[in-house]
């Protein structure tokens, strides 16, 4: 028997992936600061808690911040990264859409 398990597992992990705004400025080298920054001008959301809590973050939007950072070292202003990664995330979930047949 395989220790392999099925993508169906890796995606239902993804799903429930939530992880706290420092351990996400750690793994993603984006300053806790910017990454404030970034959800008030509404380019990425944090999860909806307790009120007074943490900021914390799904795998979409650590995705995002992980893109914007790294559009913004290639030179793209804040707002160019911004929508560039919308607009590739939305180019991604359309063709996953068209694959799932709906």
């Amino acid at each position: 028997m395989s220790d392999e398990h099925p993508p169906s597992m890796d995606l239902e992990l993804v799903r429930k992936l939530i992880v706290g705004i420092g351990e996400v400025a750690e793994i993603t080298g984006v300053p806790q600061r910017q990454i404030r920054y970034w959800e008030e001008k509404g380019f990425i959301f944090s999860v909806e808690g307790e009120e007074g809590s943490t900021r914390r973050y799904d795998f979409l939007n650590i995705k995002k911040i992980m893109l914007i950072k790294e559009l913004l070292d290639d030179g793209f202003t804040l707002a160019a990264a911004a929508k560039k990664v919308e607009t590739r995330i939305k180019t991604l979930d359309d063709v996953f859409r068209k694959l799932a047949g709906k």
